[in-house]
């Protein structure tokens, strides 16, 4: 490639926007996929299995575009094409999810729209490593959890919004249907992917290879997919040392968030806005004479829908503090140096989910969920940081997807197992799973001291 030049803050922000639009996707499916099963009609100990599509997506999906994408080049360059593409397909998916009729045809859309996804977002943490230098690339993943914490404040409250700010009405029909409001959701969400994908391609100009007749000799000889599959596994076995330690790191670190991601939101709605005191009306109208909940009363539907809408605010929440704490990411990793700051940054998220056991007021679980923010932006930029500066340049695409297997093994084991766990050890408590979560980010601050970090010594210079 040619050689890379510094870029003003400006360029950086570009680069990195089409990443808002991505986390529209992702902050819509957090926010609302497990109301939407629950609407049509699964049970709490489903869930998990439900989610499967996200990391198996995933584990297919990033290594194999993350390959594709090392080996092209067009008019549209190397990443943008990848990117594109995913933003249609996403666009789509988004705008069929919230019709989905039947919890299957929900699951299987959710497919499409995890491996949709995967196709834009992969090639952008190869983006940033293709066009920035080693001493701005901590402020190039940082600015991703910018825009990922913008996106998601937006995509997380929207049904909130439109209820409390568009004047919708609160319709949430009894039985195996989805509102009006979680669709509109859905739907702005597929302008706002689209959108923020096509700035990013037609803003950032790609760098060609410097000798491309020997580019095209190498993509020829990896041509097939037995050859390609060979690179892929060849690879693996020789992940750098940075890159194995890094995984612990990961696999800790989302499995506690995917127990957040599969329970909070309708957690608050169970143990926040549905609270009654037996015996009373209110309790009376929620329950059934054993005690369960009875799904078909309006009112059940009505507050439940409500709740799930302050989950989604709960979850703007820590996007907000992601987008603040963004900024400010690259002077904690110059001060304390970047494994200790995401050890710090880990240890606020644990913080913010493990208090939830003892919250019982809406407002206060804003606190919480910043510790989770804090978390979440390192998380988002940090561990990609360190990773870059041990990659050979020719295959980061390739172990940038790699890299994703650390991410989706722990939510495979979590959708193949948890179900289990929530339904034989949790009594299907909710909260409980997110607890959970916090446990397991605690451990993964704790591995983050094994790490070697081979770029700590690199200054960060501020970008005029």
């Amino acid at each position: 490639m040619a050689a890379q030049q510094r870029l003003g803050f400006w360029q950086v922000w570009n680069m990195s926007f089409g990443f808002l639009g991505i986390q529209f996707g992702w902050g819509l499916q957090m926010a609302n996929m497990s109301y939407i099963y629950e609407s049509l009609g699964a049970e709490p100990h489903q869930i998990p299995m439900l989610w499967l599509a996200a990391p198996l997506t995933g584990l297919i999906v990033q290594p194999i575009i993350g390959h594709m994408s090392d080996r092209t080049w067009g008019w549209l360059g190397r990443r943008r094409p990848y990117f594109l593409v995913g933003a249609i397909l996403s666009s789509c998916a988004l705008i069929l999810m919230p019709n989905s009729s039947t919890m299957w045809m929900a699951a299987g859309l959710l497919w499409i729209l995890d491996a949709s996804i995967n196709i834009s977002m992969e090639p952008f943490r190869a983006f940033v490593a293709d066009i920035l230098p080693e001493d701005q690339r901590t402020r190039g993943f940082a600015m991703q959890s910018v825009m990922i914490g913008l996106g998601a404040v937006i995509a997380s409250a929207l049904p909130w919004l439109l209820i409390n700010v568009g004047g919708m009405q609160q319709e949430a029909s009894a039985g195996n249907s989805i509102p009006q409001i979680v669709k509109l959701s859905f739907y702005i969400g597929a302008i706002a992917f689209m959108g923020a994908v096509l700035l990013t391609i037609f803003t950032t100009k790609e760098h060609p290879p410097e000798d491309i007749e020997a580019f095209r000799k190498r993509k020829a000889e990896s041509a097939g997919i037995i050859k390609s599959l060979k690179e892929i596994f060849a690879s693996i076995a020789a992940m750098p040392r940075t890159m194995k330690q890094l995984a612990w790191v990961q696999i800790f670190t989302w499995l506690g968030l995917f127990c957040m991601w599969l329970y909070f939101s309708v957690a608050v709605a169970h143990n926040i806005f549905m609270q009654a005191d037996p015996g009373t009306p209110l309790y009376n109208e929620l329950h059934l004479a054993d005690g369960s909940w009875n799904v078909d009363s309006p009112r059940y539907n009505e507050l439940k829908l409500n709740g799930v809408a302050w989950g989604g605010i709960c979850f703007a929440m820590y996007s907000a503090v992601c987008f603040v704490v963004g900024f400010f990411l690259p002077a904690l990793a110059n001060a304390v140096g970047r494994k200790a700051a995401h050890s710090i940054c880990l240890l606020c998220g644990a913080a913010g989910l493990l208090s939830v056991a003892v919250i019982h007021n809406q407002y206060i679980l804003l606190l919480s969920m910043t510790g989770v923010g804090i978390a979440w932006a390192s998380i988002l930029s940090i561990p990609y940081a360190i990773l870059s500066g041990s990659l050979p340049p020719k295959k980061i695409g390739i172990y940038m997807g790699i890299f994703n297997f650390f991410i989706v093994l722990p939510e495979i084991v979590a959708a193949l197992g948890f179900g289990m766990v929530m339904e034989h050890l949790l009594n299907n408590n909710r909260m409980a799973a997110v607890v959970c979560g916090g446990v397991s980010m605690v451990i993964a601050a704790a591995m983050m001291v094994l790490v070697d970090d081979p770029g700590e010594k690199v200054p960060e210079v501020e970008i005029s």
